[in-house]
């Protein structure tokens, strides 16, 4: 494999010898002709295939990127491939990738995992093939693979076929304790991911049934005064990332994330992260749900539980298990949560609707 001096001097421009599209080997110029193909002729998900690699394969600098809009209104962002590139060569170093091994890309290229997956093909030298994009990418695929991506509800459509990767990381969204438990019972080497648009990806990840996030590679994390993460890495950010995220610092590479300071609840003088115990409602509430607060006279703020579901009724009983202070005051139903464009919840606009 190449040397770490060289692999810090490649450029955006560098497709690697071993790369491979759905078996075929390309260079840059077959990659520019595979994007207008892709482009003019393909389904949608080629299209935004065919869209980043023009993209990534011009004289630019960087890429223009909208944040997901999780935790806010989206927004246009401006990531440096240089950077890309490093984010790329960390995620090889860390899960030891090598040319030649098998990725698949099954998320869409529109967003930041997405392209990623085809950065760390190009520059690692994967052979990568691409599938349509849906909650079911294995369901006619009998590969094996060394390397793939997927968000939780993908890894829990397919189960049957998971250990055909020997490698999987999971973002987009919480993994549940069912499909923790699930993949443990499996054996399957998969990994729970942090990281935003703006960190380029995961900047840290954990064994799933593990609690500890570990960073990678030229990757260090610090706590501010509120206690929230702050991730310096030199080599893909310009500065610091100083987030929103409550955790346990366990050293300078190791980290437990405790839930959003955003979304704390404090709740006559009692501090109540709600996704602590959404985790521990995992079990017990089959439809989608969420733990929020609103303005509560004697208490300051109470605690409240947004079920999707369009019954109006659910045991009481399922709050037994938690603490006097954790168990929610008040239980709104609503047929239908708020997403954001990539499929995530948008908290607080499904909030808005209920309260106006």
């Amino acid at each position: 494999m190449e040397t770490r001096t060289t692999l810090d001097a490649l450029t955006h421009k560098n497709v690697h010898n071993r790369f491979k599209l759905n078996g075929f080997h390309l260079n840059y110029d077959d990659m520019c002709r595979v994007a207008y193909s892709f482009i003019k002729e393909g389904d949608d998900y080629e299209k935004h295939i065919g869209n980043f690699l023009l993209e990534w394969l011009d004289d630019d600098l960087y890429i223009e990127v909208e944040t997901s809009g999780t935790t806010g209104k989206p927004k246009l962002i401006r990531l440096q491939k240089h950077a890309m590139i490093q984010s790329a060569l960390a995620t090889g170093d860390y899960f030891h990738l090598e040319p030649g091994d098998k990725a698949l890309l099954c998320l869409s290229a529109k967003y930041i995992a997405g392209k990623m997956m085809l950065v760390r093909a190009l520059i690692l030298g994967l052979e990568l093939d691409i599938t349509t994009v849906d909650s079911k990418p294995l369901a006619f695929n009998d590969e094996e693979y060394d390397f793939a991506a997927m968000v939780p509800l993908q890894v829990e459509n397919s189960l049957d076929k998971i250990k055909h990767i020997k490698k999987i990381i999971i973002g987009g969204a919480p993994v549940s304790k069912d499909l923790i438990e699930k993949l443990k019972k499996k054996k399957i080497n998969a990994f729970e991911t942090y990281g935003m648009t703006e960190t380029i990806t995961h900047v840290a990840v954990k064994k799933i049934g593990t609690e500890n996030f570990k960073t990678l590679p030229h990757i260090s994390v610090s706590k501010d005064d509120r206690d929230c993460l702050v991730i310096h890495a030199p080599k893909i950010l310009a500065e610091d990332v100083i987030t929103n995220d409550v955790v346990n610092l366990i050293s300078e590479n190791e980290f437990q994330w405790l839930g959003r300071i955003d979304s704390v609840v404090n709740s006559g003088g009692v501090k109540l992260f709600p996704e602590q115990i959404e985790t521990k409602l995992q079990d017990y509430i089959s439809d989608r749900f969420f733990i929020a607060s609103e303005a509560d006279e004697k208490l300051g703020q109470k605690l409240i539980l947004v079920i999707e579901s369009n019954e109006k009724e659910i045991p009481k009983t399922i709050f037994d298990h938690l603490d006097k202070f954790e168990k929610p005051k008040a239980i709104y139903f609503v047929s239908k949560f708020i997403e954001t464009k990539t499929g995530k919840l948008n908290r607080t606009q499904t909030l808005e609707n209920i309260t106006k």
